[in-house]
């Protein structure tokens, strides 16, 4: 089979899995969110204490496993990392306060999308913004630099961290919070979404499924493969939303979203520059992850520090709309993300 249907038929299965967890109990439009969920899981861990989102979510322990399966089985479980390790947690960071002043990670804004939510365009429009800056500043050489062989313990750490979310899960121990109400109360059966996770997971590895690659590639080199997967993921959700009733076209009214479309514009400009500098969405970092890749993992450490920030000081946006504080730090987020680009370019001087 050719790699564009591959990636097809990894869209086609994303997105189906992502309708199929919203009907099991998961948030409408948010069969998966990879923000929503490291911010869940931040909150489950006690990092925030924002009561309605907190839940340790097996989809992502699903993702990565997944990843590192499929990684193993085809020999490309490669530990590897010392590429500017702490500049990718800062992006991380920075990604996770624009997905947060969105309400969503560029998966969730195709998933809103494909459930009518037309507030999603302004941030499918800014997210496209921001990977032609990100495209911008690979043309004029930019790099985070090269990374290196590690031994396996290094590529294996945060696999394993991640896994032992799922008995803490199982357990609920004390010390763990669970919301009682809101978006973290709202879930799919644990086995349920450990199994989309894991198939997701394997699919995404096998064809290199990312959302802000698909539209990097079409500008640089005019190569629509990888947009194909996110067209696909675009169409079978929408398909599935269509059948079961989920679709509704409005502005107003959507779940777990606003409607201030200069912030939603922005917050996803950040997320597609931040994204195109690390050298993939947030999906695709928990991916790499997977495969043993302890840069992305900086990357997803950054990006769960951030969720536990936005809500520590109230950064996170709300279905009233994005607070000042947000904007400040989504705005302050674009700055530092310009200035990494500017100085890790090579035509910066």
């Amino acid at each position: 089979m050719s790699e564009k249907r591959w990636l097809l038929a990894a869209g086609v299965l994303t997105g189906l899995c992502a309708v199929l967890l919203t009907f099991a109990g998961n948030p409408v439009n948010m069969g998966f969110c990879i923000a929503c969920f490291l911010r869940d899981i931040a909150g489950g861990l006690g990092l925030h204490r924002a009561a309605a989102v907190q839940y340790l979510r097996p989809e992502i322990v699903g993702l990565v496993w997944g990843a590192s399966l499929m990684a193993l089985w085809r020999r490309e479980f490669l530990p590897r990392g010392g590429s500017s390790p702490l500049l990718r947690f800062f992006l991380g960071f920075g990604v996770m306060v624009g997905a947060l002043v969105f309400l969503g990670c560029p998966l969730r804004m195709v998933l809103r999308l494909s459930g009518g939510d037309l507030n999603a365009l302004a941030g499918l429009l800014g997210f496209f913004a921001g990977i032609l800056a990100g495209v911008a500043f690979l043309k004029r050489g930019f790099t985070l630099g090269r990374n290196y062989r590690q031994k396996k313990a290094e590529g294996l750490a945060m696999p394993l961290g991640v896994l032992a979310l799922l008995p803490l899960l199982l357990t609920a121990p004390a010390f763990l919070f669970f919301s009682a109400e809101g978006p973290g109360s709202l879930h799919a059966l644990v086995l349920l979404s450990l199994a989309a996770g894991l198939a997701v997971g394997a699919a995404a590895q096998r064809t290199r499924l990312c959302m802000a690659g698909g539209i990097r590639d079409v500008v640089l080199f005019r190569d629509a493969t990888l947009l194909s997967g996110f067209l696909a993921i675009f169409l079978a959700a929408l398909l599935g939303n269509l059948a079961l009733g989920n679709f509704h076209l409005s502005l107003a009214d959507q779940p777990i979203a606003h409607t201030d479309g200069l912030w939603n514009f922005l917050g996803m400009t950040a997320v597609g520059l931040g994204s195109t500098l690390l050298g993939g969405c947030p999906l695709r970092q928990l991916i790499l992850t997977g495969e043993g890749d302890s840069d992305a993992a900086c990357a997803v450490l950054g990006m769960i520090a951030g969720a536990a920030f936005c809500h520590n000081f109230g950064l996170a946006s709300s279905a009233a709309g994005p607070t000042l504080p947000g904007m400040a730090a989504c705005t302050s987020s674009l700055v530092l993300m310009a200035v990494i680009g500017l100085c890790h370019s090579a035509k910066s001087a």
